[in-house]
């Protein structure tokens, strides 16, 4: 888990977040305790669509590396800035696993429905399960 920084401007009494690190990635909420949340869960999702795209994941910056930067200066002017916490994605690891050979068929299939590989398929469905189960 890794904390990225994150911008937040207040409009009119709604709340908008953006990351200097993650162009294009923002979200709004009409309050500082669900835009935190919002921000969190979209972040992660972004993050986890730039890894399944294979897109190189940017280095981070921390505060201080920030403030040297002259766009994020002017990004940041009126700004609160807080920290999200995230999981970045991790390399991947060879695994074996034992599925019934039904299952393993019907697997196989739902993925090249998708367009994705057997592996790509099976951690999308992990996840989907685990951001469920928390």
């Amino acid at each position: 888990m890794v904390r990225i920084v994150m911008l937040v401007h207040e409009e009119e009494g709604v709340f908008g977040a953006s990351f200097p690190d993650f162009p294009g990635a923002t979200t709004v909420a009409d309050d500082l305790d669900t835009l935190y949340r919002k921000a969190a869960e979209m972040l992660a999702f972004h993050v986890n669509g730039m890894a399944e795209d294979g897109d190189a994941i940017p280095a981070l910056r921390t505060l201080s590396e920030l403030q040297q930067d002259p766009v994020f200066r002017d990004d940041s002017e009126g700004a609160m800035i807080g920290l999200v916490d995230v999981d970045l994605p991790g390399k991947a690891v060879r695994v074996n696993v034992s599925i019934e050979e039904g299952l393993l068929k019907r697997i196989d299939h739902a993925a090249a429905a998708a367009g994705e590989s057997r592996s790509s398929f099976l951690a999308r469905a992990a996840r989907a399960r685990l951001s469920t189960a928390a």
